[in-house]
Order: structure tokens, then sequence, then C-alpha cells
């Protein structure tokens, strides 16, 4: 089993993808960060907590973390024709009996980091805040954590919040360009390969069918999801798998085919701030700091996935 640490800004993506990597018997979900993103920290941390204990995965311990980016105003709002008033689809779950740690998120990662040296993979699906606040807070983790698995970017796609620009790397675009430049082995699985991903609206009835609080559940909350897409994808026929594709790529490599690239993030410009810009020359200016996912095995994810999350 291999030992994750989740960061997530829940919203439905993000639930998704708690649900995958509680329920796998291929993780050890040592832990969930939150923070702000999709909805905010306090919202996110509520969310999280209300999942696991519907998964009664209890045991897990959840930090919260950033609430604003590391130095500029938020860029974007709560997602909330997306993700819906409460980011899980105005499903109204009951308030969580559980509380969340004492610890911040990043002294979270860190602590587990140096604890459990080599064996940690971070997953982050929401902004880099956090993990940029944890390098911040103690460097040597750049060599001693395992890998750093993100959503975010779009590398040789266009952006979704923006024409140039992922939501994720769009939240907080200073901290993402830290991370891409602090050595972390990193990689980014980004829309070049989550929008080939896709879940069928069909799902939400063989969900339904489980007459479990778990299968409901899920069905109310992506079909809400589904519903959003049909703003921007007519005629889609589902919703992507963003995040959920992320902690695929943890359980199985070979579901993703990646090329190592230089990546920075653009922090300045008036159109593209938040853009994931690649050197795609012959001869880059610089070494790989990357690993981007450019292909993916849809079909085998998907069943993987399936099989494991309701």
């Amino acid at each position: 089993m291999k030992k994750v640490i989740l960061d997530v800004d829940t919203g439905i993506d993000d639930a998704m993808a708690i649900a995958y990597a509680a329920r796998s018997k291929d993780i050890d979900l040592v832990g969930i960060t939150t923070c702000f993103g999709n909805t905010s920290l306090d919202e996110a941390t509520r969310n999280t907590l209300q999942l696991l204990e519907l998964l009664g995965r209890e045991d897990i311990p959840v930090s919260p973390g950033a609430a604003t980016p590391l130095f500029r105003p938020p860029l974007k709002q709560k997602a909330t024709f997306v993700h819906g008033e409460d980011a899980m689809g105005n499903h109204s779950l009951p308030l969580p009996k559980m509380e969340p740690s004492g610890k911040h998120a990043a002294e979270y990662m860190v602590e587990m980091i140096l604890k459990h040296p080599e064996e940690i993979t971070l997953v982050c699906v929401g902004s880099m805040t956090n993990l940029a606040l944890a390098v911040m807070r103690e460097p040597s983790i750049v060599e001693k954590v395992e890998r750093v698995v993100i959503m975010g970017g779009a590398a040789t796609v266009s952006g979704n919040v923006t024409p140039a620009a992922e939501a994720n790397i769009y939240t907080d675009p200073e901290a993402a360009e830290y991370v891409f430049r602090s050595g972390l082995p990193i990689t980014m699985v980004g829309l070049d390969v989550t929008m080939q991903t896709l879940l069928p609206r069909e799902q939400l009835a063989v969900w339904k069918a489980k007459q479990t609080p778990l299968g409901d559940f899920m069905a109310h909350i992506v079909g809400f999801y589904m519903d959003s897409y049909l703003r921007f994808y007519p005629g889609i026929g589902g919703c992507a798998l963003h995040d959920p594709l992320a902690i695929g790529a943890v359980i199985n490599p070979r579901f993703i085919k990646t090329v190592p690239m230089h990546i920075q993030v653009d922090c300045e410009g008036i159109h593209s701030v938040g853009r994931t810009i690649p050197d795609l020359r012959s001869i880059p200016a610089n070494p790989p700091n990357v690993d981007v996912a450019l292909e993916v095995d849809e079909e085998g994810f998907l069943e993987h996935f399936l099989s494991v999350v309701v």
C-alpha cells in the first residue's frame, strides 16, 4: 500500500477522489489536508469530514490549511455554479461529529514526510498553497517525499477557468510557480488528460440501484456536477474525472504516460495569469522540472475507478 496525503478543496470531483482513495486497497490514506478553492477552507474541511463519516473512515485525520492565496487577493470566487452552495451538490449531509486535527496542513505534511522519508506521496487536487507553505516551513522535504502528483495545469490544451489557465493553478499562481521551482519530483495530471476521461451519465442509475447511502450520495452530487458540465460542454453526456485521475495515477502509474518538461507559471499576465507554460523547444533553456501526463488509458482507469468508488 502506498502512503498518501491527499490535499483537497472539497467540491464534487474532490469527493470522488476522496472516496476512490479511501476505499482503495492500494492506498494507505494517512491524512487529508484542506484548502480554499472550490469553496472556502471551512466548507472544504466540513465537506471532507462529512464524507469520511459517510465512508466509515473516521480514522483518517483531517488538517485544515490555507484560507487564502500566498500573496494576492483571491482571483476567483466560490464555484457554486459547478459544485453547489455547499460545494457538495446541495446534498446537505448531517454536520460531522468528527473534528479536524489541531495541526495546520503544512505542519502535518512536514511531520509525516519526516516521519516516513521517501514513503509519502502527496496528491494535491486543489491549489498548491499548502504544499508551498510546507516547503517554506521545511525545505528538506523536497528530498524526502516520494512523489507529488497534482491535478492541475494545462500544458498543451486551453484552460478551463480562463482561456489560458486551469482552475487549480489559477487559484494561487505564485504557490504553483514556487512548487514547480522547488525541486520536488512532480507529476502533473492536468487538463491534457483529465478531459479525456468521461464518467457517463448512465452510471448514476447504477449507483442509485445499489440503494446504499454512499450510492445515493454519489449519484446526487455527481448528477449535479454533470448538469453543470452541460453549460460548458453541450451534449457531453457525463463529466470528466479530474481529481480521481490523480489518485488513479498513484494506484497504477500505467494509467497515464508522461513526458518530462520544464513548466513555469505565468504570475504576471493580464490575460494569461495562471497559465502553465511548457518549454517545447527542441533545446529547452532549462532542464525538466515536471513529468506532464499527455496520454491516458481512459477505459482502464474508468473501469478501475468504478470498481472501487461505490
